[in-house]
């Protein structure tokens, strides 16, 4: 008899990558052979999109001819800008982002084409726009305006200008530039399988982002970062400990916790639990900072479970002043550059992607005429 289908396609291989990698149970995370610890803080989100997208970290002519790239690549297209007021007015943040990046891939001069040439130059164009993209939508439900991107400054420096209003300060700019990095690749998600699954079909690049920001949208994957805000702000800065067991006594599960793949924690929210504590204590009010060290404390003493990437995540953003409904807008940001590397990855090597499946209905079912049903 056949091994019983695992649920959830745990632990089945459905690609061969080049680009990340994960050891769980030593809660480490590699992009394209670097550890995670050796890139966060050092590496910028230009070099690593560079990285994932064209195999290598840049030299200083490289990556100064990337960022040009990136620069020349901002600009919305026609029928996106002319779109974004009605998206705005009528879809929340990850339904119009979806529609957005439709509509972008409607715009872009290679749109008729997946040549490795042509994917080349798609992904730096939705690296690009994907910040401004977020930051025109947030603009036009709020009724403000967007300073145009300043070519001089980072997708960070520009992205933190364009949605908060004002210019942030260098620290800041460098803490949320580590954050793109930490969130940039993560092996087989669901939204990079999705992507990869719709790549597969020699679809092109814009529709398989699209297919990746889909899934994202769900709570089980994107939506946990803002949902763990949402829990934060819920409970009284001196009741955590009772909340969390309450939550836990009730069945009820905390967002942010537990991971399908790390058996220790996760190595990217080392990073963000130091940068929530730096946000914390410079901004004059660590309350989120410490409720969250509070909370992991109690999760872990209950339930044995460690924080993962989105916990500390919706603090630190919180403290940059991001809307919480964008938190997820903003994984976006950072995923594009991931994302873009695997359909580029699965175009050059394809095989059409076709799990099968057990059947679990009825069988031998006799056909009625529908009047003796």
């Amino acid at each position: 008899m056949a091994d019983k289908p695992t649920k959830g396609l745990a632990d089945v291989v459905a690609a061969s990558t080049a680009l990340s990698d994960i050891d769980g149970k030593a809660g480490r995370l590699f992009y394209r052979g670097y550890d995670i610890h050796d890139l966060a803080g050092r590496a910028t989100f230009e070099e690593t999109a560079h990285l994932l997208q064209r195999g290598k970290l840049p030299n200083r002519a490289e990556l100064d001819a990337y960022g040009d790239e990136l620069a020349r690549g901002r600009e919305l297209g026609a029928l996106v800008s002319a779109n974004i007021a009605e998206i705005a007015e009528k879809q929340k943040p990850m339904e119009a982002l979806r529609s957005l990046v439709s509509l972008a891939g409607a715009d872009d001069p290679d749109k008729d084409s997946i040549a490795p040439d042509a994917n080349l130059r798609k992904a730096a164009r939705l690296v690009a726009q994907q910040p401004l993209l977020v930051a025109r939508y947030h603009a036009a439900r709020t009724g403000g305006s967007v300073p145009d991107p300043d070519p001089s400054l980072s997708i960070a420096a520009n992205f933190l200008l364009q949605v908060t209003g004002r210019a942030p300060d260098r620290r800041e700019v460098e803490i949320f530039d580590e954050c793109l990095v930490l969130h940039a690749d993560h092996t087989m998600n669901a939204s990079t399988f999705a992507a990869r699954v719709c790549a597969a079909t020699l679809s092109d690049m814009h529709s398989a982002i699209v297919a990746a920001i889909g899934t994202l949208k769900g709570p089980l994957h994107g939506g946990a970062n803002e949902q763990v805000m949402k829990t934060l702000e819920s409970i009284p800065s001196g009741g955590v400990a009772q909340a969390v067991r309450d939550k836990l006594a009730a069945g009820e599960k905390i967002m942010g916790f537990g991971h399908r793949v790390y058996k220790t924690e996760d190595p990217r929210a080392t990073h963000l639990r130091r940068m929530s504590a730096e946000l914390g204590e410079a901004s004059g009010d660590d309350t989120y900072y410490r409720m969250s060290k509070e909370m992991e404390e109690v999760v872990f003493e209950t339930k044995g479970l460690y924080p993962n990437v989105d916990f500390y995540a919706a603090s630190v953003y919180h403290y940059l002043g991001i809307p919480t409904d964008l938190f997820t807008p903003v994984f976006s940001i950072s995923r594009m550059s991931g994302w873009t590397a695997h359909v580029i990855e699965q175009h050059a090597d394809n095989r059409l992607i076709r799990p099968d499946s057990e059947y679990i209905g009825e069988t031998d079912q006799k056909w009625k005429p529908i009047e003796e049903r």
